[in-house]
């Protein structure tokens, strides 16, 4: 038995589109002369479809282009498994396809809901009471989605009920995050193993609004030895011959042998973390600017790494000839700063404006004078910049129909060290989920990988500075970054009390300080534009805190 998995990049809502493109990889698919070829979970409406789901008619429109497409895949001698979203007469349904000669023959309901993360299955669907096998060729699939294979010990129960089970079959729309990728073969490798079967996992590419789906789906063979992998946040196809094998003493062995149809597919090597970070941010970024009927970007640039970074990113995903960059120098720039956010744009290749703020800055001042108590030392006159700066960016934003990426890393928009409608005005915030530490990493990865100094070192070895005041510094208000990321990662990302920050070595009156900031500046993260998903828990879908929180540390 031969099967094809297919990881195609699709679009939420674009029903029509999605199976246009279902149907070129069935085609590529069957040049390879297949028995069963796999598309992703819910690949015909897209993934995470949210609220699209209470619409009756999107569910309709969903089963009609899945009956379509049946017809159109008739061929008798292959069988084509694809997820979607379904609706009869006991709920909502994240389904799977078994599509035979031209028809639906059967039908498998997701038995397990995520309901925590950046998942809300819950909300919509109701969980499947059925178990499904087809027969192909003397060897018995199960067929399974997602969540269900990431419970073992559901699943194990669950498959009790098979007297045969030769291959699992994992449809899933399994979003990134650092460390995810080993933690999904770990988990694949430990239910091959146990249940002594082979195992053929087809996931989801894409970006959708924060997250992004990396692909590599793989094969993997009864002893957990994954055998094959698909391309990383790339689409691709992967293919392997499943045979029953008899063995000396008459048992039955399945043995997996994949089809070198890429190099790329062999051998199964684990991607550095930050080559990791730096496609899904360039995939987030690509698709959600694409996706979204954009051709254009513009940044700011203002001479530091933040900057330089979000235009590298636009760069290698949109192309130069599509990223704009402007700088908006102020009394309070350095000549170096200046001449860094200069050297960026040339040695990106993209089109570059300098707008100086320095008058503007000055009529604005001069007129809010005229309210007692405003004065020209406090923070509201720096913020005034960042926010003179938004307005510029937005206003060409609205004049040419350009997307604004902000420049705001998570490091700062944990701890609020950002300007409402100033530096968070945008549309997407690339590097919203990226700590500074790895900021500075991705940097000279950059340069890394264009063999070349995209991002200047003088840019990288700058202190850190938002430039609003003389000789202003990040440590003026916040902790060195190695300190504050530590802190961030584990009040955030693993939920730890303050007190068990401080017990792990960290000064008490800095952890007390950054948990104050991170508490009380959730209003502004609710403001700020969505952002690329790169770790484990994200500000947005991961974390959802309320904004009157009276609940303290």
């Amino acid at each position: 038995m031969r099967i094809v998995l297919a990881q195609p990049n699709v679009s939420v809502g674009d029903i029509k589109g999605n199976i246009v493109k279902m149907h070129k990889f069935y085609a590529e698919a069957v040049e390879l002369k297949p028995d069963v070829v796999v598309f992703p979970e819910l690949c015909i409406c897209g993934y995470p479809p949210e609220d699209l789901l209470l619409k009756n008619h999107f569910l309709e429109d969903t089963f009609k282009a899945m009956e379509e497409f049946a017809k159109d895949c008739s061929d008798k001698e292959i069988s084509v498994i694809t997820g979607f979203a379904e609706s009869n007469t006991r709920g909502y349904f994240n389904s799977l396809a078994v599509l035979q000669a031209g028809q639906i023959k059967q039908i498998y309901r997701k038995r397990i809901l995520p309901n925590y993360g950046v998942f809300d299955e819950r909300r919509y669907f109701r969980p499947g009471t059925e178990s499904v096998t087809i027969n192909i060729k003397g060897l018995t699939i199960v067929l399974t989605i997602c969540e269900d294979i990431w419970r073992p010990e559901w699943l194990d129960v669950f498959l009790r009920d098979f007297h045969r089970k030769d291959v699992i079959l994992n449809i899933s729309a399994s979003p990134f995050h650092t460390g995810k990728i080993e933690q999904r073969r770990n988990l694949l490798s430990y239910c091959a193993k146990y249940f002594d079967c082979a195992l053929a996992y087809c996931n989801l590419i894409g970006g959708q609004d924060e997250l992004v789906f990396d692909g590599r789906s793989m094969f993997l063979d009864s002893t957990g030895k994954i055998l094959s992998q698909a391309k990383a946040f790339s689409e691709d196809l992967l293919a392997a011959d499943i045979e029953l094998v008899t063995g000396k003493k008459g048992g039955r062995k399945v043995e997996v042998i994949p089809l070198k149809i890429s190099t790329e597919h062999f051998p199964v090597k684990p991607m550095e973390e930050v080559a990791e970070v730096y496609e899904a941010l360039i995939l987030g970024t690509k698709d959600y600017v694409l996706k979204n009927r954009f051709k254009k970007v513009l940044i700011g640039i203002s001479g530091g790494v933040d900057s330089a970074v979000t235009a590298a990113i636009a760069v290698d995903a949109l192309g130069a000839e599509n990223v704009i960059g402007v700088t908006m120098p102020s009394r309070f720039n350095s000549p170096e700063t200046i001449s860094d956010s200069e050297i960026v744009a040339k040695n990106l290749g993209i089109e570059f404006y300098t707008i100086p703020i320095s008058v503007i800055l000055e009529q604005f001042n001069n007129t809010l004078k005229s309210v007692e108590g405003w004065t020209d030392t406090g923070v509201a006159y720096e913020n005034l910049q960042a926010r003179i700066r938004g307005t510029i960016l937005m206003s060409l934003s609205n004049q040419f129909g350009y997307l604004v990426l902000t420049t705001g890393n998570k490091s700062e928009t944990a701890v609020g060290y950002s300007t409402l409608y100033g530096d968070t005005a945008g549309g997407f915030a690339v590097i919203k989920d990226v700590l500074k530490t790895m900021v500075y990493k991705i940097a000279e990865y950059v340069n890394e990988v264009h063999k070349r100094e995209v991002i200047p070192k003088s840019v990288i070895k700058r202190v850190p500075t938002a430039e609003l005041r003389p000789n202003q510094k990040d440590t003026d208000t916040l902790p060195e970054y190695e300190v504050l990321d530590k802190i961030i990662k584990m009040y955030i990302e693993e939920d730890l009390s303050a007190e068990k920050i401080i017990a792990a070595g960290i000064p008490e009156d800095i952890v007390r300080k950054v948990v104050r900031m991170i508490d009380a500046n959730e209003y502004k993260r609710r403001q700020s534009p969505p952002g690329v998903k790169i770790t484990p828990k994200a500000f947005g879908r991961d974390r959802r805190m309320p904004i009157t929180n009276l609940y303290k540390q």
